[in-house]
């Protein structure tokens, strides 16, 4: 029986329906619930009579990882960040590759629990330039990822959203003002696609991706999961990376990730590289500049090229950095063209590794 407690907290976007009901308004799937009924999230909930948080402070853990694992590879590149998630998701994908936390139905999936202030603490003392809010979307776990962000501000440290984009209007505007840099999962470019294999519609990710892009200083990548039979045809990768240059611009990185059976979605193969690297040129053929490979081996598909001379700006072998080509204002020691980004005069040297964390060894 769902009751109130520490993990408890009230939230702002709802409303009361005619029926005894109450709205859920946070995210386009606007559940209708009654009281003691979850959303389809999981974490938030009817309870007397207000739409609360149940996971305000609770993780299913922290790790150190490196900036591009997010992927994030022209914001701060060579930096470690401090990533946590909670559980639960606002959509449904059949193809989810983190379903052990996303679709989690259990909160003893929640091992760890830290205040905002602590989590702030713990990525200074280790280091970390940012902290990331990942494995699952920090939509559901609004409240929390903003009161994390400004106690990171306070410290310095930078925040980072990786995240569906599938949220509504207010709480889009509140959330991203509090965020440094985001990467933006675009599933598909189908409504098709996404009502079949997500449970959502795809104009409200298109709609956050325009309004991060034109109406914040937020540092924006996409990814999306290119998924045999489904979403990696010549025409729908042509029209999505059209739709990227003609809407939010040239400069915008797109990663194409490579799919692995998983959760519902066992019956289908893996993505050939051969797709990913397909993509990648009819990308860059429609004048996109910094276009990825990911979840594969291929250095040529992970470095960074100038956009004017070709020359390799950033190498990556996987997470590690290879090259440096960039001056100290981030633009080609080539040529002097800008690269588009969020730079430092010299990288940092976090490499590969990923490294567990305990946030109960460190004190606010």
């Amino acid at each position: 029986m769902l009751q109130r407690d520490k993990y408890t907290v009230s939230t702002r976007y709802w409303h009361k329906l005619d029926d005894g009901r109450i709205q859920c308004d946070l995210c386009p799937r606007y559940c209708k619930l009654k009281e003691g009924q979850r959303g389809l999230c999981f974490v938030r909930a009817n309870l007397d009579d207000e739409i609360v948080l149940t996971t305000y402070g609770r993780s299913s853990g922290y790790a150190i990882d490196p900036i591009e694992k997010k992927p994030l590879n022209h914001f701060l590149p060579g930096t470690p960040v401090l990533s946590f998630g909670t559980a639960g998701c606002n959509l449904a994908c059949k193809f989810c590759q983190n379903w052990d936390i996303s679709k989690s139905r259990e909160i003893d999936t929640l091992a760890d629990e830290a205040s905002p202030e602590l989590i702030a603490t713990a990525a200074a003392e280790l280091g970390c330039r940012s902290v990331a809010y990942t494995y699952n979307d920090p939509v559901i776990f609004h409240e929390y990822a903003i009161d994390v962000a400004k106690a990171c501000r306070e410290k310095g440290i930078k925040s980072v959203a990786v995240t569906a984009g599938y949220v509504t209007e207010e709480p889009r505007k509140e959330f991203y003002q509090y965020m440094d840099a985001a990467n933006v999962d675009l599933k598909g470019f189908t409504e098709d696609f996404y009502f079949k294999l997500t449970g959502g519609h795809l104009a409200p990710v298109l709609e956050t991706l325009e309004y991060i892009k034109h109406e914040t200083d937020v540092w924006l990548e996409i990814t999306t999961l290119l998924i045999p039979g489904q979403n990696d045809s010549d025409k729908e990768i042509n029209e999505l990376t059209q739709w990227v240059v003609d809407k939010l611009g040239p400069d915008v990185p797109l990663h194409f990730s490579a799919f692995h059976p998983d959760y519902k979605m066992m019956d289908v193969p893996p993505t050939p590289v051969e797709t990913l690297i397909r993509a990648r040129e009819i990308a860059m053929k429609n004048g996109l500049r910094y276009v990825y490979t990911g979840n594969v081996h291929n250095p040529q598909g992970d470095a960074t090229y100038c956009h004017h001379c070709g020359e390799v700006l950033i190498g990556r072998d996987w997470y590690r950095l290879t090259a440096w080509n960039l001056d100290a204002n981030g633009a080609c020691k080539s040529c002097g063209t800008p690269c588009a980004g969020v730079f430092e005069a010299t990288p940092g040297d976090w490499g590969p590794r990923q490294v567990p964390v305990r946030l109960a060894d460190f004190k606010a």
